[in-house]
C-alpha cells in the first residue's frame, strides 16, 4: 500500500513536490533525487495515514504504535515515523523524536520534534535501551531518560526487520526508538501502568561520551572534550577515565 501511495504522490503531486524543491535551500544535484524521494514518502504516509483520522486514532489509542499499525495497515516503523509529523497548527499532538540504528550503532534515520539533542558524530549512549532491543527482538522496551542538563524524556524502542522475502536473501535487523518529553508521557499507553516518575526512575544518559560530563559513568568509552585527564597509577575507580571536574 505504501509503495502504491508513493507512485500516486509522484504522479498526482509532482508539481507540488517540485515547488517545494525549488523553494528549498541550495543543494547538490546528487541530493535532489533524495529530497524528491523524501517528499514523496512524506506524501505517501499522509495518503495511507490521513492527518485527521490518524491524529484522532493516536489520541484514542494512547499512541499505541502496534495498534495504530494494525488499524492503518502499516508497519511499526511507518507509524512511529508518522507520529513525528503531527504538529499541524491548531491540531498539534504529542511532539515526538525518532531514531533508527543498526547493531553497530550506525544511525540511518533521525527525526526530532521533541527537542532531543541527538549526537551528530560518534556513537550514542550505551545506557539507552534502544541498543538492548537486539537481545529482545520484537519486544517493546520502555525507559525514562535524563540528560546531563536535567531534561527528561520517555522512550519506547523495538527492533524492525527489512529485506528477506526469499531463501538466501539477507534480512536486516534495525532498532527504532520513539520518544517524547516527560511532560507529555502521561498521554501514552506505555506509561499508564507505571507510577508517577520520580528522580530514581530516569536512567542518566548522555548525548555521546565525548559530550557527556558525567564523572561516575561505568559505561563511558571516551573522556569528554575539554576535560583534563587525571592519570593515577595506584587507584582505579568505577569509571574507566578519571578527569577534572571542570
Amino acid at each position: 500500500n505504501f509503495q502504491i501511495a508513493i507512485q500516486l504522490a509522484y504522479i498526482e503531486l509532482r508539481s507540488a513536490i517540485e515547488t517545494v524543491i525549488k523553494d528549498a535551500a541550495a543543494i547538490s544535484e546528487a541530493a535532489l533525487p533524495l529530497l524528491r524521494r523524501a517528499l514523496a514518502s512524506y506524501a505517501a504516509a499522509a495518503i495511507v495515514m490521513p492527518y485527521d483520522a490518524f491524529a484522532r486514532a493516536a489520541d484514542a489509542k494512547g499512541y499505541d504504535v502496534e495498534a495504530l499499525a494494525r488499524s492503518f495497515g502499516t508497519s511499526f516503523e511507518q507509524v512511529a515515523h508518522r507520529l513525528t509529523t503531527l504538529q499541524k497548527p491548531g491540531q498539534e499532538r504529542v511532539p515526538f523524536f525518532f531514531i533508527r540504528l543498526d547493531r553497530a550503532g550506525n544511525v540511518s534515520k533521525r527525526l526530532d520534534g521533541a527537542g532531543f539533542p541527538f549526537a551528530r558524530h560518534g556513537g550514542g549512549c550505551p545506557l539507552w535501551n534502544v541498543h538492548r532491543t537486539f537481545s529482545e527482538p520484537r519486544e517493546i522496551l520502555t525507559q525514562w531518560l535524563e540528560l546531563p542538563d536535567g531534561n527528561r524524556f520517555f522512550s519506547i524502542a523495538r527492533t524492525v526487520t527489512s529485506g528477506g522475502g526469499g531463501f538466501g536473501i539477507a534480512r536486516v535487523e534495525r532498532a527504532v526508538a520513539l520518544g517524547c518529553a516527560a511532560q507529555h508521557a502521561h498521554r501514552l499507553i506505555y506509561t499508564r501502568n507505571q507510577p508517577e516518575m520520580s528522580a530514581d526512575d530516569a536512567t542518566p544518559i548522555g548525548v555521546t561520551c565525548r559530550l557527556c560530563q558525567r564523572i561516575d559513568c561505568t559505561a563511558r568509552s571516551a573522556p569528554p572534550i575539554g576535560r583534563q585527564l587525571l592519570p593515577d597509577d595506584y587507584h582505579r575507580g568505577q569509571a574507566p577515565f578519571a578527569f577534572a571536574d571542570r
